[in-house]
């Protein structure tokens, strides 16, 4: 039985996946991953007359690059700083110049290679930040529209990982979550509202140390809510040790937001059942 008789059976269908795919400006590898095909020749052939997206192209050397690499080496740069400068191979440099004389040294030798050094490093790492980005980039497009479905069982999920729960030693059926990520806080009181939660029943209260800037940690967290930042609970303060050496610190530094659901006995219970539910269908899944 060959490929397209059997796994790729439905090729004209799969086809108008890929390219619908390709249209939308995924990757080969992302494709692939995607519709699970890992047969080159097969993937060849469902994006046959498909152009590649921009971003997947490396750039191609221009002739104006060529140029401003002589012009730099007439400036008396090294290969290790037109590089540097231009973001091209030392081997393509050299075909550009090897006619131009060679730059005359100086006694800063030493600097100027510790220089380009350090350079060459910053622009690798800013090439690395770039990729890491566009990975990101790419992959929160890769989520589209949420339902409400969905947001429910990422709320759920959420709350077992962040919020407070019973135990058989501590009886502690309360809805509290606890973070310090305000993306995180969003996306819990968007499931709050999901479930019905009327914002009225919610109670605040900030975590901090107590060396932060205590009121613009406050202040903060109210206007991220939407809450008067009189209607919050005492604030509590951690004590500073000195001898420990934190990282969160300076401006970006607000500590955490607690938030409290009053009367929420039942909806607890009806989260740890949720969740159970989830445990069960994953369950099944690994057979």
């Amino acid at each position: 039985m060959t490929e397209t008789t059997g796994r790729y059976a439905d090729f004209e269908g799969l086809r108008r996946q890929a390219i619908a795919l390709r249209r939308e400006g995924l990757s080969r590898r992302q494709i692939r991953n995607r519709l699970h095909v890992h047969n080159n020749d097969i993937l060849n052939r469902l994006l046959v007359g498909e152009p590649a997206p921009e971003w997947t192209k490396r750039p191609n050397a221009k002739d104006d690059l060529r140029e401003k690499a002589r012009e730099l080496r007439r400036q008396g740069m090294t290969y290790d700083r037109i590089q540097v400068e231009l973001g091209c191979s030392k081997s393509s440099i050299s075909l550009w110049v090897r006619d131009l004389p060679k730059p005359v040294p100086d006694h800063s030798a030493v600097e100027q290679a510790r220089l380009a050094g350090r350079m060459r490093w910053d622009h690798e790492l800013a090439i690395r930040d770039a990729e890491r980005q566009q990975t990101k980039d790419a992959a929160e497009g890769e989520v589209g529209a949420m339902s409400d479905r969905e947001l429910f069982f990422a709320g759920v999920a959420l709350y077992w990982a962040e919020g407070s729960k019973d135990k058989s030693y501590s009886r502690r059926e309360t809805v509290t979550f606890i973070n310090s990520d305000p993306d995180v806080v969003k996306v819990f009181l968007a499931w709050l509202d999901l479930l019905g939660i009327e914002r009225e029943r919610l109670r605040y209260r900030v975590m901090i140390h107590e060396s932060a800037d205590v009121t613009a940690a406050e202040l903060y967290w109210a206007d991220l809510v939407h809450a008067d930042v009189s209607t919050f609970q005492k604030t509590t303060l951690k004590k500073h040790n000195p001898k420990t050496v934190r990282k969160n610190v300076g401006a970006g530094y607000r500590g955490c937001l607690v938030v409290r659901v009053s009367k929420g006995a039942d909806l607890y219970r009806r989260i740890e059942g949720w969740w159970r539910g989830i445990t069960s269908q994953a369950q099944l899944r690994l057979g």
